[in-house]
């Protein structure tokens, strides 16, 4: 009964009986990457559960406040549990923070000054900071107030160059913030792991104890038994619409690590005379906190929809990063195509398979902060949640496009194969 039920929905998004067998062979095939992805999934959420309890959150947390919100204890709160998720000193979690690009802004607005210099130990950062840092000129860039910017890059697809790192930091003494991207963002390296996170601030710290060391860790919660936090990074920037958020955080960004720095970028977010004290949280307490407490869960879906991806496109012999059985360190699976068109009907695919805007059909189109087109497709509850299914592109060379979110592993997994079939078409 159960197959022929399920066959029927199937047939509703055109997947075929043979289709549904395959999918099932595939599963198998991963059945030991789920199981070690399920026991992350188990130590989280504890994790979270704990962190709450210790905070001892009441439904009085949930109430609303107006005006300059003094007072807000749900929002202290918040915070409290934040910090407590990723074992930092304070932490700053607002839905005045618009996205994780915002996040990331304002910790290198207020952790640099002029004649500061910024090192970025993991290659150049996502396109959407080129604006900010000035390797893109604009104005109010970190360049415009003579913060300098450089750069190395990793070697051998993701690893850190250590010698040049450490000949950098003992040479440049305007060094005072080292920049980390977990995830592989637009590129084809390896998103990088919490060991090798940890190895390099152990390098940083016994050559430099005076600079600190920053995360991009967009993508990356919950991925793993520990955060970057955890092995002596300084201060961390997210996004709640990513992996924290569980899909229900409807806004927001957040900022935890030493109490010092979470301090500064709160008084960079408001004014250096308000700090944390002020900043209405539009009566989004509850579904932050209930959106977190579910994060775990979500997150293991999207990663092994993520995996189910790479294993349904490597079967065929298309370039996937990372492998299926790769361990990982984002939500982002990248698979590289021979041509334009087949990216852009990958898209298409994955918009067809969404709950929202299903009718709508994506094209490339000139986004700000890119230089080049980029095709989004994204049917989601939470405009631009990519813990949500979705896939993007530039539309350069290579052709590859990002997969990634999934608020199930259900829904992962169909837009997989309605994507897969609308490639094999073309073929």
């Amino acid at each position: 009964m159960y197959e022929k039920n399920i066959l029927q929905m199937y047939d509703f998004f055109k997947i075929s009986e043979e289709d549904f067998e395959y999918s099932n062979k595939i599963e198998e095939q991963i059945k030991q990457e789920f199981e070690e992805l399920d026991k992350i999934k188990q130590f989280n959420q504890l994790k979270v559960l704990k962190a709450m309890q210790m905070a001892k959150l009441s439904d009085t947390h949930f109430n609303s406040s107006t005006g300059y919100g003094y007072n807000d204890i749900g929002r202290e709160k918040v915070e409290e549990i934040y910090s407590n998720v990723f074992n930092t000193e304070d932490a700053l979690v607002r839905p005045s923070i618009a996205n994780g690009t915002h996040a990331l802004s304002i910790c290198l607005n207020a952790l640099l000054m002029p004649k500061d210099t910024m090192l970025s130990i993991s290659g150049k950062p996502y396109d959407t900071l080129d604006g900010v840092i000035g390797i893109k000129e604009q104005e109010m860039s970190l360049k415009e107030y003579n913060i300098q910017y450089k750069q190395i890059d990793l070697i051998n697809d993701g690893d850190f160059d250590v010698e040049k790192i450490k000949t950098e930091l003992a040479k440049d003494k305007s060094i005072k913030l080292v920049y980390i991207q977990r995830s592989k963002g637009y590129s084809t390296r390896k998103s990088i792991m919490i060991q090798d996170i940890k190895g390099i601030v152990e390098v940083v710290k016994d050559i430099r104890d005076d600079v600190n060391i920053m995360v991009d860790n967009c993508y990356g919660e919950f991925l793993d038994y520990l955060e970057p936090t955890d092995v002596g990074v300084d201060i961390m920037a997210g996004s709640l619409i990513k992996n924290p958020g569980g899909g229900l955080a409807i806004t927001g960004g957040y900022i935890v690590g030493k109490e010092k720095l979470v301090d500064r970028c709160a008084k960079k977010l408001t004014s250096n005379s308000i700090g944390k004290e002020c900043g209405l949280t539009f009566n989004t307490n509850r579904i932050t906190l209930q959106g977190l407490f579910m994060a775990p869960n979500v997150v293991n879906g999207a990663l092994k929809g993520a995996v189910f991806t790479a294993k349904l496109f490597e079967k065929d012999n298309y370039k996937v990063f990372p492998k299926s059985n790769d361990k990982r360190s984002d939500i982002i699976q990248a698979i590289t195509f021979d041509t334009k068109q087949e990216v852009i009907e990958f898209c298409k695919a994955i918009q067809k398979s969404a709950p929202v805007d299903s009718y709508v059909t994506p094209e490339p189109w000139d986004m700000p902060g890119y230089d080049c087109e980029v095709i989004m497709a994204a049917g989601a509850f939470v405009q631009g949640s990519s813990i949500e299914l979705s896939a993007d592109s530039p539309i350069r060379y290579p052709y590859t496009v990002y997969f990634q979110g999934g608020l199930t592993y259900e829904h992962s997994k169909i837009g997989a194969i309605m994507a897969y079939n609308a490639v094999k078409c073309i073929k």
